[in-house]
């Protein structure tokens, strides 16, 4: 029953995601869907360690209820949020 509210919820694009931007390697990244925020936050930890045991650098992460078509993005053109969380 879960899984099947989380499908319907990103299916409409009210899922919600959580959505990190490195500087170094220049990239956005999505994981998710998840029910919640607080799902996404429980998380978040072991992405973000992930990352950092790849070398990435200037970590800035946030909440998002979207549909992403992609999980990661490469550009070098980025700009960032100021509502976002920087780690």
């Amino acid at each position: 029953m879960r899984e099947q509210l989380i499908t319907v919820l990103d299916f409409f694009g009210l899922a919600c995601w959580l959505e990190i931007t490195t500087n170094h390697p220049e990239c956005i990244y999505y994981f998710g869907p998840f029910l919640s925020q607080r799902e996404a936050q429980s998380y978040s930890q072991g992405y973000i360690e992930d990352l950092k045991g790849e070398n990435a650098v200037g970590i800035i992460m946030k909440f998002k209820r979207c549909k992403p078509k992609t999980l990661t993005i490469f550009d070098e053109n980025m700009s960032y949020s100021k509502s976002a969380i920087v780690i």
